[in-house]
């Protein structure tokens, strides 16, 4: 049964989708994290240039 398990196909390609899955949501975070940074920075610049006002 596990000669079987090892052999078949079907368990290597799912484990590569999960890998590309994977690295897919690393690279999806880190860029969501990096634009969050950007619209905090330019939110507080909107919000002192308003309390200066």
């Amino acid at each position: 049964m596990i000669r079987k398990l090892f052999r078949s196909r079907k368990g290597a390609t799912a484990i590569e989708y999960g890998l590309i899955a994977a690295l897919i949501a690393v690279a999806a975070i880190g860029a969501m994290q990096g634009l969050g940074n950007q619209l905090t920075k330019t939110f507080g610049n909107v919000t002192d240039n308003m309390k200066a006002s």
